[in-house]
């Protein structure tokens, strides 16, 4: 064997850039389907609607009991069975109680969505203290919209 062509001789360079690229690769490929299957990667994360809610309060004088009626003013419709009143409806209604929006409202079924100018009333206290609540069918998530108190609480 001559040692003059083994100096000069370049055909292991070739190879080895071909199994460098070859492990970045499969190490680029591996790091991106762990982050997917991790959860890392691309999250469709569930969007808390923007909507805005009144509270009316009326006293027994007008109308012969309390009664709150609570409006959605207006931004994002939301469907009525993922809108909850939570909190303490005073003596009339029972301390720490909840409901979906279809319990109060007579109109609203299943399925239906909430939009700008649908109301619903409630029988409460002057103590009440109630939280309009946004809870997805399908997540784990809550967020408060709409939040008050009566005028003796």
């Amino acid at each position: 064997m001559d040692i003059k062509q083994l100096i000069h001789d370049d055909d292991a360079v070739s190879p080895v850039i071909g199994v460098i690229l070859m492990v970045a690769i499969t190490v680029i490929l591996a790091a991106v389907i762990a982050s997917f299957v991790l959860g890392l990667g691309d999250q469709a994360q569930q969007a808390t609607p923007q909507a805005s809610f009144s509270f009316e309060y009326e006293g027994p004088p007008s109308t012969g009991t309390n009664e709150l009626t609570i409006t959605h003013d207006g931004g994002d419709a939301i469907e009525a069975q993922e809108i909850y009143v939570r909190g303490e409806f005073g003596s009339n209604g029972g301390a720490d109680s909840a409901g979906t929006w279809n319990s109060f409202s007579s109109g609203a079924a299943d399925g239906s969505e909430i939009s700008a100018g649908q109301s619903t009333s409630i029988s409460v206290d002057a103590t009440y203290d109630l939280r309009v609540v946004y809870e997805p069918v399908e997540g784990d998530t809550s967020a408060t919209l709409a939040q008050d108190s009566g005028p003796d609480a």
